[in-house]
């Protein structure tokens, strides 16, 4: 089947991007790139530069937003006792990674009123994030905090966020340190066509 699914794509990607050669090529590259996509929860001690870290906030935040608020914020944590304060539960890998970055949301607008799309923003941003960690050859893991009390209060707490700012997940990202796999989510019988 899977491999069914890399015909058709390639056949689709030849057709759209006929008139257009390197096209082809970048088309290619993306998709793989998101077909390759995995949960990476162990690393090496290898460091992740600055730069790498710059290239991901920049991916996250080409991100689709609602009535485009971009109310995602980034904190880049490489310090081993924060860290550790945000290692809780089963996100113990966050305190093995040489970096992690907790996506936050500003759940308010600038007029005070609540904002409903901060989530899906965040999810997308955080999506952004993951396949750009992919691209560069890194691995890393998307930890929820919210809207689970027991991982956000920690997290609030650990770096000081104001009120009307909440962290949606934790992504710890390093070298990947075995030979994870993506999965195969593939599943036609969740399609649905014209209506259900």
């Amino acid at each position: 089947m899977k491999q069914i699914i890399t015909i058709l794509i390639a056949a689709l990607t030849m057709m759209s991007c006929a008139n257009n050669p390197g096209a082809q090529d970048n088309s290619r590259a993306v998709l793989d790139n998101i077909l390759s996509r995995k949960s990476v929860r162990s690393y090496t001690e290898q460091d992740v530069t600055p730069e790498q870290v710059e290239t991901i906030l920049k991916a996250a935040m080409a991100a689709p937003s609602g009535v485009n608020l971009q109310p995602w914020r980034f904190v880049v944590v490489r310090d081993e006792a924060t860290k550790e304060k945000l290692a809780v539960g089963f996100n113990k890998m966050i305190a093995q990674a040489p970096v992690a970055i907790v996506v936050c949301g500003v759940t308010t607008k600038d007029d005070g009123q609540p904002n409903g799309n901060w989530t899906a923003d965040c999810a997308a941003a955080t999506e952004n994030l993951l396949l750009a960690v992919e691209a560069l050859g890194l691995g890393a893991v998307w930890t929820a905090c919210y809207p689970y009390d027991v991982r956000m209060d920690p997290t609030i707490e650990a770096l000081g966020l104001p009120e009307e700012v909440k962290p949606y997940c934790i992504v710890p990202i390093g070298y990947p340190a075995g030979e994870d796999k993506p999965k195969d989510k593939w599943k036609p019988e969740n399609i649905h066509y014209e209506k259900w």
